[in-house]
């Protein structure tokens, strides 16, 4: 989009060609382009006053809410960088990130200030209180008492300041970090993804014409803010010039409701969603006409799910695989490739091909050499979207970006015909008697069986074969025993991949992005080892 160059400008160059545009909704609120452009101004002036310039981080901890985006681009007007936290986490967790970032700033949800008094803060001086409901309906007093200290709150604080351009803005560039996203920590200590201005121009340029979207678009945004699939997909519609409808949490029933009250035309859902949307009942009468296109990614899908989703919405669907530090999708499975009935039924498996400038490697990583087609390897990726690197961490950095350039994902997969498919994290993968074997596979097969709804497979201790595969499953109903699912897996599965044990549980933890945690499932089995791995 021609005059959108840096984050600063996803509001302005909007309000300038359609000022009067309706381009954000919650609940019973709603702001046109000229309203968020000068609410982003008075973030501005309020941010500067209290001592925020250029490259000084401000957090954000709180549910979906609208005032997200003034934030965020009254920031950016001043070359800073925001940090949305993880409103999920426990307070010593939050702490670490705010910390670690060393936000001077920090607005924060009403609901979450219990959690403000169970963290020191050493960076943050300034401490704004959200908390106006999606309705709109907030108390009438000026600040919050937390702890013997008073901080304002938000709609006061920022209503005292001008909504005019500031008088000596700073000068922002392409390679200026704007936007710093926390790794979801699986592994160890989150760590803080920089993204530059370029990396999120890069990539909407390429995104909105992938996605289909449009200045006609209503776009739902569902994921969390704090994951780039919430943030990163808000901004694309915002980018496109189209309508923003935001849903304050992922609920699937909201979801469904909202599509059909906003006549939501495109929605970023991630797998975990769309199955648990098949699941509610008011989905199956639902009217989903308005529908356009449905862009889902994050974490595996199993054919299933994809299969009746395509089924309940009839739209066009768009597979995008990325991850936070490449901002976003960069290979993409095109509606066309959505073919389960014809001949292209075998790509509903693969993640896409590469867009854009995206260059893919598949490397095998103890030699760091290329595998030949069909075979596995870690998947590099090489971009212009790939993040400058990890916040104060050089050694991470050095770890996950070459030095020409390579950013090693840390997935599992191989290409076939010029299409990335994923086997699985390269750190999930089980050894098992020498043979290498990939979770999301099994998976795949198990997810196919009528009485399974979810299912993890992980690698446990084994004396005999080093590692062995183990099936941790949630039942979709009925009588389904270890030995069926034993029967069913050796009919599926090569011998060596089926699982040796089950364990049945009631829901499988995942993070915000729907993704399943393995390392805590492991965890229980591995206690008192030397590696969690063999």
């Amino acid at each position: 989009m021609e005059g959108i160059n840096v984050l600063a400008d996803f509001a302005s160059h909007w309000a300038g060609k359609t000022p009067d545009k309706v381009a954000m909704i919650a609940g019973d609120r709603q702001w046109t382009f000229s309203e968020i452009e000068g609410e982003s101004m008075q973030v501005a002036h309020g941010l500067r006053a209290a001592g925020i310039g250029p490259g000084d981080r401000v957090a954000f901890l709180d549910r979906n809410v609208p005032e997200y985006f003034p934030l965020l681009f009254g920031g950016a007007k001043l070359n800073a960088v925001s940090v949305a936290v993880n409103w999920r986490l426990a307070p010593p967790e939050m702490e670490f990130i705010i910390n670690n970032s060393e936000a001077k700033a920090l607005f924060v949800g009403a609901e979450f200030l219990s959690h403000l008094t169970k963290m020191n803060l050493t960076t943050t001086k300034l401490v704004v209180v959200i908390d106006e409901h999606v309705q709109g309906e907030a108390t009438d007093e000026t600040t919050t008492e937390t702890s013997g200290a008073e901080h304002p709150k938000y709609a006061q604080w920022v209503a005292q300041n001008p909504a005019e351009p500031l008088a000596d803005p700073p000068e922002i560039g392409p390679e200026d970090t704007c936007y710093q996203l926390y790794t979801s920590g699986t592994t160890g200590l989150p760590k803080g993804v920089e993204i530059t201005n370029r990396n999120f121009t890069w990539t909407m340029r390429i995104g909105v014409e992938g996605w289909q979207l449009h200045q006609n678009a209503v776009n739902l945004v569902a994921m969390p803010l704090f994951h780039i699939a919430g943030s990163g997909w808000g901004l694309a519609g915002m980018f496109s010039g189209a309508q923003t409808v935001i849903a304050r949490e992922v609920d699937p029933a909201e979801i469904v409701e909202l599509i059909q009250k906003h006549s939501i035309t495109h929605a970023l859902l991630v797998p975990a969603v769309l199955q648990f949307i098949l699941a509610v009942p008011a989905a199956a009468e639902a009217d989903f006409s308005s529908m356009e296109a449905v862009v889902y990614g994050a974490s595996p899908i199993t054919e299933q799910v994809l299969v009746g989703s395509m089924e309940m919405f009839k739209c066009d669907f768009v597979q995008a695989y990325g991850l936070t530090e490449t901002t976003g999708g960069v290979a993409q499975l095109d509606p066309i490739d959505h073919d389960p009935a014809g001949g292209k039924a075998h790509l509903l498996r693969a993640a896409g091909k590469p867009w854009g400038d995206v260059e893919l490697r598949i490397v095998d990583t103890a030699s760091l050499k290329d595998v030949a087609e069909g075979e596995v390897g870690e998947v590099w990726v090489r971009s212009a979207q790939v993040m400058k690197g990890y916040w104060k961490n050089p050694e991470a950095t050095a770890a996950a970006i070459s030095e020409d350039g390579w950013f090693r994902t840390g997935d599992a997969g191989y290409m076939n015909d010029g299409y990335l498919f994923i086997h699985d994290r390269v750190k999930d993968m089980i050894i098992s008697g020498g043979e290498n074997i990939y979770p999301a596979e099994i998976e795949n097969a198990l997810m196919k069986h009528p009485a399974i709804a979810d299912v993890a497979v992980i690698g446990v201790p084994d004396e005999k074969w080093g590692e062995s595969v183990k099936a941790i499953i949630v039942k979709a109903g009925g009588d389904l025993t270890e030995a069926d699912l034993h029967s069913y897996a050796r009919e599926n599965l090569a011998s060596y991949k089926c699982p040796k044990s089950v364990d049945w549980v009631d829901a499988l933890p995942r993070n915000p992005s729907g993704k399943i945690l393995k390392t805590e499932l492991r965890a229980p089995y591995w206690e008192g080892k030397e590696r969690s791995v063999n």
